[in-house]
């Protein structure tokens, strides 16, 4: 199932989520954000799915971000705002907290909210023209706590605060240097390096991918409020199961290894 302006489909084992707005370089519009955790979830539903990839349409744009031209209709009064941000932040948490590992691929503009939903992925690959941003100085809108806090752990508060403060345009290369993004690739090598990579990812064993992203999730909690005793158990389940006999099975015969999530 798909939504207007957001474009799900399964390939292999990686399910992807395409940003489909071109016209506005990828903004994303009231119902986009409230479409995004039920698409998230279809994947993870998925049993033939292992990672979820987030990525915009077209060569222009990953996402421009919100789409601005509803904020007069959508962000008019107290409850509308509380109900614009309430949707952006269940739609970031759903790529968080996914049961499955989440990437996003960039090529082009990613700025405001669409540098959060880069960031809400566990990991992020971008092209070289890729460039980031978050505007929201220059436009006189309040960045919430959430999205504070997100950039705050996943970038740590000296490098948040020059994004925010700032609102300057951080090119692909030093994205690359504050961690931003994983990897960078140039424009002509991106597409065959980023489809290289994420085929490594979904031929890895299911059940260690969950298990890692369990762990990932757990640990961005406050520590009283971890629960490592489930991870455990995902952990152990990977040492209990076939996938863990076929993984040194192909080890020993110098062979891939054929996972099947069990």
């Amino acid at each position: 199932m798909s939504d207007p302006g957001l474009l799900y489909a399964v390939s292999g084992a990686l399910a992807r989520i395409t940003i489909s707005q071109p016209a506005k370089m990828n903004a994303m519009a009231f119902h986009m954000w409230q479409a995004l955790p039920g698409l998230v979830a279809q994947a993870v539903a998925d049993p033939a799915v292992r990672a979820i990839v987030l990525e915009g349409d077209g060569e222009k744009a990953f996402c421009a971000g919100a789409d601005i031209s509803q904020f007069g209709a959508q962000r008019s009064d107290p409850d509308a705002v509380a109900a614009y941000d309430r949707a952006v932040a269940e739609g970031m948490s759903a790529l968080a907290q996914a049961g499955k590992p989440t990437i996003a691929v960039i090529r082009g503009i990613c700025f405001g909210g669409g540098f959060g939903l880069a960031l809400a992925c566990d990991i992020r690959l971008a092209r070289a023209d890729a460039r980031f941003r978050v505007p929201a100085a220059r436009l006189g809108l309040g960045y919430g706590f959430e999205g504070v806090s997100l950039l705050a752990r996943k970038l740590g508060p000296d490098a948040t605060a020059d994004i925010l403060i700032s609102a300057r345009i951080l090119d692909a290369a030093e994205a690359e240097r504050l961690g931003v993004v994983a990897k960078v690739w140039s424009d002509d090598a991106f597409a065959d390096e980023s489809g290289a990579y994420l085929d490594a990812v979904a031929a890895n064993a299911p059940l260690t991918l969950m298990a890692a992203k369990a762990a990932l999730v757990e640990l961005a909690k406050l520590e009283a409020a971890r629960d490592t005793a489930t991870v455990a158990q995902m952990v152990a389940a990977c040492f209990g199961s076939a996938d863990y006999k076929e993984g040194q099975a192909a080890f020993k015969e110098k062979r891939t290894p054929q996972f099947r999530g069990v």
